[in-house]
This record gives C-alpha cells, structure tokens and sequence, in this order.
C-alpha cells in the first residue's frame, strides 16, 4: 500500500511555505524601519492558507514572466499594513510591531515543523511495524 503524503501531513507542508514567505516578508520589514517612504506589508495567512486549500487545480507557468503577480506570494495577497501612529519621513515600519508579529509567525513556525516531525515519527513506527 502506498503513502499518500498529502493526506498524511494534512495542511502543514502549505503552512510550512507561508510562514516562511510570511517570514521573509517581516523581516524585510525590519530591516527596512529607517528607509523613508518604506511601507510595512504583510500577508493574511488564514486567507492565504484557505486560499491554498481550496485551489485544487493550479496553473502552471511554462516560463517565469507567465502568469505572476507580483501582489500575490504563494496564492496569498500582500498587503500594507496601517500605522498605528504616522511616521515624519512616510515610513510606516513600527519596529515593535513587526518584532511582535516576527516572533508570533517563528512559534507557529516551529509548531507547525514538529507537528510534521510527529507525522513521520508515527509513518515510520507504522512502517517498521512498532
């Protein structure tokens, strides 16, 4: 009998790849807190999850510049986010802010990882017959 892995691990390889773009995208955040006229973006991961999910049939691009939109990572569009207070030089990082969503995203992270790891703990104790 074959293993399906899809239906092994479920949604959490997709999590697994927006929450590293989601990442990314924090982190470029951070890095960014000085740069006038930067604005802080994010993505909604429920949306962008469920957005995932649901899109059983994908296109598929034969050459890079085919069917991409550059507002859209992983199915998901990235947003601005809004300040709570205004920022003089039109930046709108607030580095508190974006720490607190930073280290928010890197503990579902790290859930999401060992959910995945007690997935395959459990096929191969399967496998080996344990």
């Amino acid at each position: 009998m074959a293993i399906n892995f899809n239906n092994a691990l479920g949604i959490h390889p997709q999590a697994l790849a927006l929450r590293e773009k989601r990442s990314e995208i924090l982190a470029a955040n951070l890095a960014n807190a000085d740069t006038p006229d930067y604005k802080a973006r994010d993505l909604d991961f429920k949306a962008a999850l469920s957005q995932t999910m649901k899109s059983a049939t994908t296109l598929e691009r034969t050459r890079e510049g085919h069917i991409s939109n550059p507002q859209m990572v992983l199915g998901a569009d990235l947003m601005y986010r809004n300040p709570q207070q205004a920022s003089l030089d039109g930046n709108t990082v607030e580095s508190h802010i974006e720490q607190a969503k930073y280290t928010e995203n890197a503990v579902q992270y790290q859930a999401s990882l060992r959910f995945i790891n007690s997935k395959f703990s459990g096929l191969k104790s399967a496998i080996r017959g344990e």
